[in-house]
């Protein structure tokens, strides 16, 4: 079954943000840092202590976030900070949606990232034509 929710970027203080909302909003809060997962080898030493998942959830709340990782190709500014999170269960399931959305999508390669399987599962990500951005993961 698809979900979507809100994620947002932040520049290296998602870890402060994500437990202040969390203070605020109460519910359960996972932060992973990307030193502890395989994708730190992809990025620069002075990256690994940013957070590369964060979620917040309870039964009224659910949304994610990262710290920004595109540095110095892409830099976070007002606009480029929040994406329509897409979850859902199965490769199949996204790529459809993922197709759809993405018909005349900004296929940039510093933006565009096909749906794939990466350690962390199945991610892909876009800017669509009215530059909403989309990010898809599934487990497997």
């Amino acid at each position: 079954m698809l979900h979507t929710a809100p994620f947002l970027l932040f520049n290296g203080n998602c870890a402060e943000a994500m437990t202040f909302y969390q203070s605020c909003l109460g519910g359960e809060l996972t932060l992973i840092k990307l030193r502890d997962t395989p994708m730190k080898a992809q990025f620069p030493e002075e990256k690994h202590n940013r957070i590369i998942y964060a979620q917040l959830k309870n039964n009224q709340i659910d949304f994610s976030a990262t710290d920004w990782m595109a540095s110095p190709t892409l830099e976070p500014r007002q606009g480029n900070t929040f994406s329509i999170y897409m979850t859902g269960q199965t490769y199949d399931e996204l790529k459809t949606v993922f197709d759809k959305l993405a018909v005349g999508a900004d296929k940039d390669k510093r933006t565009f990232i096909e749906l794939n399987k990466l350690p962390m599962g199945i991610y892909g990500q876009f800017t669509d034509k009215y530059s909403v951005s989309w990010i898809f993961r599934a487990d497997s």
